[in-house]
């Protein structure tokens, strides 16, 4: 079962996901007003229950952000070796990961464009697996870090790079830009660890394999990230985990290739589905 947020006939709605369309699903659960809030309530395995044998009344929708009110979004960064080699700088693997927030309104849905400000013309992707919490925590241990996830999803951490570079020690405004990355289509929900263990990331630029990689190679695997995070903030249903990228994102290509309108990006991951954008310049 795969889960959006989605607008229809003017209105938002969260629901399942079919090849025929979307069974919404938040009229049905009242108390659950948001897809937030039904993973806060660890209402999954009902709104699946719910949705088994229904005919979808949405044919005509937007995905959106998939978690459009998430209410922590935190990055890992440079988390695959050859990603680490990619920087040329000399340095080891490190031995505690990357981190940095990224917040919703940085993110738009699945088919929706990225958009390229006025400011930069280096809008890169990266191709990730995102997770999400269903139950909260402090100092997870990693035997019991997969216990703490509710669903997968995937993002295209979208960054205008030159802006990562105006100050010394964050990269948070290189982040955050306006419907610069995307999050979706759908969550699935985590019910194997088959689901993490055996993921494989593919980013596509207009067909081109730009990104390949297998997260079993991770150098900060999900279980410790998931550890290591809870150990200095606790951990709380809903929170977002990007877990990293793969080597082969544009400002690393030789020469660089940054994003312009009319590409699209495609990030696929084989347990999940696949996240597609077409890149826009902001409208002036």
């Amino acid at each position: 079962m795969r889960f959006a947020t989605y607008t229809a006939e003017g209105g938002t709605f969260y629901g399942a996901v079919t090849d025929a369309g979307m069974i919404p699903l938040n009229d049905t659960f009242p108390e659950w007003p948001t897809l937030l809030d039904a993973i806060k309530a660890g209402g999954l395995g009902e709104l699946a229950e719910d949705a088994q044998g229904r005919t979808p009344s949405h044919t005509d929708y937007q995905f959106e952000m998939v978690l459009p009110n998430a209410p922590r979004i935190l990055c890992v960064g440079v988390n695959f070796p050859d990603r680490n080699a990619e920087y040329k700088d000399g340095s080891e693997q490190p031995k505690y990961m990357s981190l940095f927030p990224r917040f919703a309104s940085g993110f738009t849905g699945h088919d929706r464009p990225l958009i390229r400000p006025p400011e930069s013309p280096q809008l890169d992707y990266e191709g990730e697996v995102a997770i999400v919490i269903g139950k909260g925590g402090r100092r997870i241990s990693q035997a019991d870090a997969y216990d703490h996830i509710a669903a997968l999803t995937i993002c295209n951490e979208g960054t205008i790079r030159d802006w990562v570079r105006h100050a010394k020690f964050n990269v948070t405004q290189g982040k955050n830009w306006d419907n610069s990355g995307a999050i979706g289509p759908w969550l699935v929900p985590f019910t194997d660890a088959a689901q993490l263990d055996d993921a494989r990331i593919i980013t596509r630029v207009n067909g081109e394999v730009r990104q390949d990689d297998v997260l079993s190679r991770m150098m900060h695997p999900i279980r410790r990230e998931i550890e290591y995070i809870s150990t200095f903030m606790t951990l709380q249903p809903g929170d977002v985990i990007v877990t990293g990228t793969p080597t082969g994102s544009g400002a690393r290509l030789d020469p660089p290739q940054f994003l312009k309108p009319g590409d699209v990006v495609e990030v696929e991951v084989n347990t999940i589905g696949t996240l597609r954008n077409l890149i826009e310049d902001e409208a002036q």
